[in-house]
């Protein structure tokens, strides 16, 4: 039976620690139920696929309205979050937790949590959110903020969107464009 469990760290994360049945066939893993997250009522619209090479960091993105959930299909990954939420008692803690595709675990992102990944292997990551892409829903934040504290466990050269590499530091967000 799947577990679900809250972060420790962030209010509001919860990690899905899945389950596998297998035989010589193969394996099956039930990625995720709508029931296990009944803290926020939502509508699984739209699933995504990222694939992502060796060294690649992607974030931090926030959104205002967008929840996420996410499940690494194929490599390793480390997941980066900051609880950005003016109103959290978490508020400026990160955390990160390693994502494969033998842990078969998924996480779940609030609205307001700040997120990104670095791929330690190749990668592809499927993802679950509640509103179709919107452009004006996404924000960025500095994936190296000090003030955030995320010890991603960069090895060799990054490779960075121009975009990441230039978002601003946690506390020069405007609070109007901070989450709540």
């Amino acid at each position: 039976m799947t577990e679900i469990r809250e972060s420790t760290a962030i209010e509001g994360v919860y990690i899905a620690e899945l389950q596998s049945h297998g035989d010589q066939r193969g394996r099956f893993t039930e990625i995720y139920r709508q029931e296990w997250f009944p803290q926020r009522s939502w509508d699984a619209l739209q699933w995504s696929r990222s694939e992502s090479q060796k060294g690649t960091l992607r974030g931090l993105h926030y959104h205002h309205h967008q929840v996420d959930y996410w499940h690494c299909g194929m490599g390793l990954m480390r997941v980066g979050l900051l609880d950005l939420r003016q109103g959290s008692p978490t508020r400026g803690q990160g955390q990160v937790i390693e994502l494969n595709q033998e842990a078969l675990a998924g996480v779940f992102i609030p609205v307001g949590v700040a997120h990104g990944f670095y791929a330690v292997t190749d990668l592809m990551l499927f993802y679950l959110v509640d509103r179709y892409y919107d452009n004006t829903d996404e924000f960025g934040v500095a994936w190296d903020d000090p003030d955030g504290e995320l010890d991603w466990g960069v090895e060799g050269e990054l490779i960075l969107s121009e975009r990441d590499r230039v978002n601003p530091r946690m506390r020069d967000i405007p609070a109007g464009e901070l989450p709540e």
